[in-house]
Parts: structure tokens; sequence; C-alpha cells
């Protein structure tokens, strides 16, 4: 029990949990050997495979993850989502995420959150002790409240994402030094707030993950050239975990987890190219680039990763599909999506979901119509500048997977059978932390 709680004569247990943004469990399952503390959390307490969420984006991801429900409550679909009754777009922050957090409910019971890095939380929220917020966020000056957490932050030049624009580059080098500085940092600042210990709920996400998955995945899975420095990040990803743990005080629970897994890319595949070259898609002139260019006889439209649109009358704007066909488009929509082939010949989709079977919520006004889950290697992009090719290769490898994300709790009691995804999370930390809950508020089940 750490100084803080004797103080206070608290004795509700607490929680810490870790992000590891895009991590697999299989990639860290199949190399044990050489990440050994996390193979030891996955010994002395539970561990597993879960699903993700329909679509598998972090920007979706985070936000049902931190609150146990679907996008559908949460109104997050996506890094893009449109205005109601419009195609204007915009990138949802913090303030867009209409669902509880569990941080929030933390607070509501009287106890303290200290909250850093979590994607879709920009601007800080006053209402816990403290918090930076993550992916998205302009920089740490905005992101972090309150002063003293901003003040420390930049003492330690704390960043609130890697330069992903230099994974772009041909030789990783220099991609990979920057990603081990914003790991390190990131490191410093968890270890210095869990040693703090003036929480009851600690929320950190280590967001680096995703980008070298992004830029190095397929080094590791066809031993590539950057094959080593892959897993020498992640060892380090292990030694900083296996400290964080060590650093704990006896009554905290650890939880590791990551909001979706990853796979080795092969083809960038363009949606509203090929929703186009299929005559459902046209624009009003040649100089398009956003959805808002679209013609009024557009019959669908696409946004990442995998959404589709039906252009319905009387809810866009232009829209050229009358309600009474909108069964029908929509089912021709799927049965081409589920027929499509990439060069390589493989289907391109495993799944393509109805908003039905997807979402439930007061949020669906915005929800897409289609969700197509894809098969490994083909990655689901849809701007709207136009393109060449359907398929395409871009300066990424690696892409999402819906399958195969990773959790670790640090408690035997708890167990993860195979039918666990990311909506479960929020519930077991919940109950771990003793926080009351209505268990009709959520989506996901407990674990504990």
């Amino acid at each position: 029990m750490g100084l803080f709680d004797r103080l206070r004569g608290d004795d509700d247990p607490r929680v810490a949990f870790f992000g590891i943004d895009g991590v697999p469990y299989s990639f860290l399952k199949d190399n044990a050997s050489e990440f050994p503390n996390i193979a030891s959390l996955a010994k002395e307490g539970s561990a597993g495979a879960i699903d993700s969420i329909v679509p598998p984006e972090s920007s979706a991801c985070w936000p049902a993850l931190t609150t146990g429900v679907n996008p559908g409550e949460t109104g997050v679909y996506g890094f893009q989502d449109r205005e109601v009754g419009s195609y204007d777009t915009y990138v949802p922050m913090g303030r867009d995420v209409q669902a509880t957090r569990i941080w929030d409910r933390v607070a509501d019971s009287g106890r303290n959150a200290t909250v850093m890095n979590v994607p879709v939380t920009f601007p800080p929220q006053r209402n816990v002790q403290r918090m930076v917020s993550g992916f998205l966020s302009p920089g740490v000056d905005k992101a972090a409240y309150p002063d003293e957490l901003r003040n420390y932050l930049n003492s330690i030049d704390y960043r609130i994402d890697a330069n992903a624009k230099l994974g772009h580059k041909e030789d990783k080098s220099e991609f990979m030094e920057n990603a081990h500085e914003t790991l390190k940092a990131r490191y410093e600042a968890f270890r210095h707030y869990i040693e703090q210990d003036d929480w009851d709920l600690f929320f950190g996400v280590f967001m680096t993950t995703d980008r070298v998955n992004h830029f190095l995945f397929k080094h590791y899975e066809e031993d590539g050239e950057y094959k080593q420095e892959f897993i020498d990040f992640y060892k380090k990803v292990d030694e900083y975990l296996g400290k964080l743990r060590d650093a704990l005080a006896d009554d905290v629970t650890m939880v590791v987890a990551s909001d979706h897994g990853f796979t080795s890319l092969d083809h960038e595949v363009h949606f509203n190219q090929w929703l186009e070259n299929e005559g459902w898609l046209s624009y009003e002139d040649d100089d398009h680039e956003e959805l808002g260019d679209i013609a009024d006889d557009t019959v669908a439209y696409s946004l990442i990763p995998g959404r589709f649109y039906i252009n319905l009358e009387g809810r866009e704007p232009r829209g050229s599909v009358p309600e009474d066909e909108y069964e029908e488009k929509r089912a021709e929509l799927k049965e081409k999506l589920e027929a499509l082939e990439g060069p390589n010949g493989k289907k391109v989709c495993a799944q393509v979901v109805e908003k039905e079977d997807a979402f439930q919520g007061d949020h669906e006004d915005i929800a897409p119509d289609l969700v197509a889950i894809p098969n490994y290697g083909f990655d689901l992009k849809a701007g709207f500048k136009g393109h060449d090719d359907v398929f395409g290769v871009g300066p990424r490898n690696g892409m999402h997977s819906f399958d195969n994300a990773s959790l670790f709790v640090d408690d035997a009691d708890v167990t993860v059978p195979e039918d666990v995804d990311l909506l479960d999370i929020a519930p077991t930390i919940l109950d771990l932390m003793n926080v009351e809950y209505s268990a009709s508020e959520l989506d996901g089940r407990s674990l504990a």
C-alpha cells in the first residue's frame, strides 16, 4: 500500500492500465523468450487474444475501450466522421465522445485518476487530477493539465506522438531513433506519476507501438532488413512494462491491452476509386478533393477504414437513392464488396457488416451503412483525390486487424476466454476497482 493510501485511509483497490496501441497478441506469445516481463505477466496473471471493434481504427477503438460501449453510443466511428445532414467532415476529438469514460466514473465516485496519452482526449479534462491528451493533440502546452504536469512533461522532452513522417523514408534509422526517444519519455512520465502514488486509476497509452508496426511489421514477418530493430524496440517496451510493474504497490492491479491487432500490408485498396470505376460514385468536376465534391447522381461513397454510405435521399444533402431502394442498393453493394478480389486473387473483404449488426445507440445518424473488415494484407483507403488504380502500395507495410488484439491482467482470478472483445475491458477495470456501475449501461461484460 502506497504512502498516499495510508494517509487517506483508503482501502479500495486500484488499477494501472497501460495501452500498447496495435500490438497483436500472437506476436507477444510467439516471442515470449524475447519479452520475459510480458511473459511473466501472462504466466502469473491472465492473458489472451481479444477482438477489436468495427471498425478497428484507433480513433474509434479508444473511445470504445475507455467507455465500454460501441461507436453508436460514443458517436465516434473513425479518424474522420461526417456531420449530420451534411457532406462536411471533421476529426473527432475528446469532446465528441458522447459516452462516459471510465475515469469519469472513477472521479464521480470520489476517487482520483491520472490519464496520460490516450487518443481522442483533447482538450484535457478538468474533472480528473491530471491529464495529458494523446494522438491528434496540438502539443504538450495545450494538451496537459494542470500546470505542474505541463511543466514536468516539458522538462523531459515528452512528445505526444512519434514522427511518423520519418517512417516514409527507405532508411528507417532516423524513424527508429525518434520512436525510441518518444517511448523513453513516455515511460519516464508514466514512472514518475506511478511513483507519486496519489491516484486510484492510472491510465496511460504507449502509442509508438502502432507507429513502429505501420512501418516495420512486414520486416518482422518476412525476415526483412529491419526485423532485429523491430524486435529490439519491443524488448525495450517489455523492459519498461516490467519496471512499471515492479513500481506498482500491492493494492494495484496491472492491466495491459491493445486496441486492435496488426498484420503485414500487401495492397492499399482505394475504395472511392473502385466505386467510381463501378459507376457508384461521381464528382461535380475533375478538381475533386473531399466528400463535398461528389455529384448528385452518386449512389455510395466511402470513408476510412472501409466505411460505406449510401447516398440516401433525405439524409444526405444531395441524396440520390430513394428510401424504398435503400435495402436493395445496400445489399447489392455488400454483394459486390464480398466478391471483390485483389491482384493476388484473394478476397479483399473477410466480412462486410451491416450497421444494425455493429452499432446501437443514440448516435446512429452518422453511422456507416456497411463496414468492410479486410482480409489480412488489404488496407482499406478512401480518399477523394482520385488514384490511377484501385490497388496500390504506399510507404506503410503494416496494417490494423480486427482480431488478435492483446489483453493481460495481473490477476489470476480474472479469466480471458476466447470470446472477449475490446468492450469488456472497461467493466473489468471498474469491477477490479469496486466502482459501482449499471451493467445495462455498458455493452461489454466484466471478466473479473
